[in-house]
């Protein structure tokens, strides 16, 4: 993952799916919508295959890494299909441990501050504070007047409507999944309406205050 690039478009797509996720017609939506990073998570059935896939079919345009990475089976399934970036929803250290060994980005899940600061001096790429929803943006000001050099990944109920919010409170970075990657559109071949909905995501943060 060229992290200079993902903090250009710091945003995330979570896929999670059932076993007969499209996962290519999803890919060229994003792709087109100008997507840059996505993650499909580890308890999707058959994600490593489908991790695989994704590459494939994002032939660089898309930067594809695994989520809900729990602990080091996980993370070998998930870079030996190529995975870019891991994320999870908790610290596992040895996890981290082993991304940082090898260079890759890691965003593992915290919410309060001392979770935040353990995650973070364990060696987090980010910290991803799930579920940001039940907090909101102004949460993360908070978080930022003690820890204001911990970058932040923002996770549930980020919105097209909340997301400059999540930014000019201080978070570094954010992520969507069920809002967009809805099964209605999913299990009916939707993939315009995801598309859309990317693509209104990105135009907020690019209408954001600088």
């Amino acid at each position: 993952m060229d992290l200079d690039e993902f903090r250009r478009l710091p945003i995330v797509g979570i896929l999670r799916g059932g076993s007969d996720v499209a996962i290519e017609p999803i890919v060229e939506s994003v792709v087109g919508a100008g997507l840059k990073a996505m993650e499909i998570t580890m308890n999707t059935p058959g994600a490593p295959d489908l991790i695989r896939r994704a590459i494939e079919t994002a032939d660089g345009e898309l930067t594809i890494g695994a989520g809900t990475v729990l602990d080091t089976g996980d993370l070998e399934s998930a870079l030996g299909a190529g995975a870019q970036f891991i994320v999870m929803p908790t610290l596992e250290r040895n996890v981290v441990d082993a991304c940082t060994q090898r260079s890759i980005p890691v965003f593992p899940g915290a919410l309060t501050p001392q979770e935040i600061f353990d995650a973070w001096r364990a060696g987090a790429t980010m910290v991803k504070v799930f579920p940001a929803k039940f907090f909101g943006p102004g949460y993360f000001k908070e978080l930022k007047g003690p820890l204001g050099d911990i970058e932040l990944l923002a996770c549930g109920g980020v919105s097209a409507e909340n997301l400059g919010d999540f930014f000019a409170c201080g978070a570094s970075a954010v992520a969507f999944g069920g809002s967009v990657f809805q099964p209605k559109w999913l299990s009916e071949g939707r993939f315009d309406r995801i598309g859309d909905a990317v693509r209104s995501l990105i135009e907020s943060y690019q209408r954001r205050p600088a």
